[in-house]
Formats: C-alpha cells, structure tokens, sequence
C-alpha cells in the first residue's frame, strides 16, 4: 500500500508541475522580449539576485548563462544590503527573482537597484508587488498553488522561475548564434567537454600503430594483433592501405583451415576497410563504429596510415 502512495504522489506532483510550466507559455509578452534586448544590447553582466530557494534558483540560471555565452554574476539579496550592491556596474542588468515580489529583504533591495540606470527585470508570481512594480520588465512566473500538499514549500514556483531563467538564457544563445565551438570553449573538461574537442589524432598519438605487408606470414600477422592490442592490423602496399586483418577475420580464417602454413595477410585481410581522418571528433569516430558494428577504425592523416582508434579508446574517453 505505501509503494503505491509513493507512486501516486510522485506522479501527482510531477503532472501539477508540468501543467504550470505549459501555462508560462501564455505569458510570454513584449516584456520578455525587452528583457532579451536589453541583456543582448548591455555592454555589462547580469546580476541575479534573489533569496531563500529563489537565490538557488539564480545561481542556476547564472551557470546556464555563464556556460552559454551571457556572463552572469550572483548576488544574494541579504548580503546586497549589506555591502555586495558594490557589485553591481554601470552597464549591469539585473535580474531580481521573488514569488511574491514583497519579502522584507526584496522591499529593502529595489528602491537601491533603481538608483543607477541599470535595467531591472523581475521574475515573479505577483506584478503588483513592491519588485512588479518597480521593474522595467516583468516576466511573468505565476502559478496557480504549489506541489507542497500545504501550498507552501516553494516547489511549482520555483520550477517555474528556473524554467524562464532557461527561455532567456536559450533566446539570448540563439541571438548570438552561440554554436557547438563556443559552447566547447566553455565546458574543457569531463565527458561534455570530450565530446566537443577531443580529436581522432588525440587518442591515435597514445596508441601503437600495427601494419604489416601484404606477403606477411599469418603467424608474423597474428602477433602483430597480439602485441599491438587495438584487436587489428593494418595492411600496407607501399603507403597505400589495402587492407585490415582483424580478431575477427583470424577466427573466421581458423573456422575455415585446417592448416595456416602459407597464409599470408593478403589472404585473410578485409579488403577496403572503414577509415577517418585523424583531424575528426572523436565522437564523430564513435558513430562511424557503431553505424557500421565495428569495433576499431583505421586512422590516416593527408592520405597517410597513421594508427587505429578503437572502440575501447572512446569508452575510455567517456563519450558512451
């Protein structure tokens, strides 16, 4: 019976979330699309503030615009009063974030946010508080009652809040035509950053670099595999690759004879194997192998073998 009371209430709380947030559509208005130009248009930062579950929901929303090409700053609306308005620049705009707009804290803050030119945007559940009203825009974060069974603990609201922190921060990326290299130059490090800069060349140069002949002996083949552990060789014809001979092509070649006296890689080889440029994202790489149910490509740079990439590097790599 509990587990389905918990069940019952998750999904409760999720669907009231979901119908508010499908309601902030309505509310996108000419103030919206000021508060876009007026950050595009700013020579400065924005400046979010807020405070209680709102400041957290302004520290997020200052990640997403920092990561995405908007630089952003927090500034917590209890410590404002007391000394962190120097903060603030000439060419800021500020984002002031409060359901009810009329906190004691908030009352105290606007009147000082106004006495420079910097614009100030509102996000709040209520145009017509002390911080609606004062703002140069207003977008609009109303919803109907809370999750919170006693329509008290900020959930729906704050949701909400997070969710036009994140229209803003997308309209102003796409403003800018901010693309997957700028977005690179902000996110160097883990799996994202990888997915975004790491090249071919860059795994190929901590790799060996298996080749043999054509007129190779199969045993010479089979070591080469062997000690050079990316699962396969290459087969080369003067700087020409012919060839690849892997794990594979070995087992299919033992199921076949009975005896290898004479084999040689040109016998058991793929002809025409899967290559790509060493100068290719490593992630463009992982779909070549998994678009084709290999496991290993064959690296060139300007025409020439260079190396193999296999799937292990880019599981290593964390790009799956």
């Amino acid at each position: 019976m509990k587990t389905k009371k918990i069940i019952e209430i998750a999904k409760k709380t999720i669907l009231e979330e979901s119908k508010a947030i499908l309601k902030l559509a309505d509310f996108i208005d000419d103030d919206f699309i000021k508060s876009v130009n007026y950050i595009l248009n700013s020579q400065g930062r924005v400046v979010i503030t807020g405070i209680g579950k709102s400041a957290i929901i302004a520290q997020k929303i200052v990640a997403t615009m920092n990561s995405t090409g908007t630089p952003a700053i927090f500034m917590h609306a209890a410590d404002a009063i007391h000394g962190d308005l120097g903060i603030i620049q000439n060419d800021d705009v500020i984002i002031c974030i409060s359901k009810s707009g009329n906190t004691p804290e908030i009352k105290v803050l606007v009147p000082l946010l106004k006495r420079g030119n910097n614009k100030l945007i509102a996000i709040t559940s209520n145009k017509n508080s002390v911080l609606g009203q004062q703002a140069d825009c207003v977008l609009y974060a109303h919803v109907e009652k809370e999750a919170c069974p006693n329509n008290l603990a900020p959930t729906t609201s704050t949701t909400a809040q997070l969710v036009l922190g994140d229209a803003l921060a997308v309209c102003l990326l796409e403003m800018k035509q901010f693309g997957s290299s700028d977005f690179a130059k902000y996110h160097p490090g883990g799996a994202l950053g990888k997915r975004l800069y790491l090249k071919v060349a860059d795994i190929v140069a901590n790799n060996q670099k298996p080749q043999v002949a054509p007129e190779t002996d199969i045993k010479k083949v089979i070591v080469e595999i062997s000690e050079k552990m990316l699962g396969a060789t290459a087969v080369i014809d003067g700087n020409a690759i012919i060839g690849v001979v892997t794990d594979g092509d070995i087992r299919r070649m033992l199921s076949k004879t009975d005896s290898i006296t004479g084999l040689t890689a040109k016998d058991v080889m793929s002809p025409n194997p899967k290559t790509i440029d060493a100068d290719t994202l490593a992630v463009d790489a992982l779909d070549v192998i998994e678009n084709n149910k290999i496991t290993q490509l064959l690296v060139t740079q300007n025409n020439i073998y260079i190396g193999v990439v296999h799937l292990h590097n880019l599981v290593q790599e964390g790009l799956i």
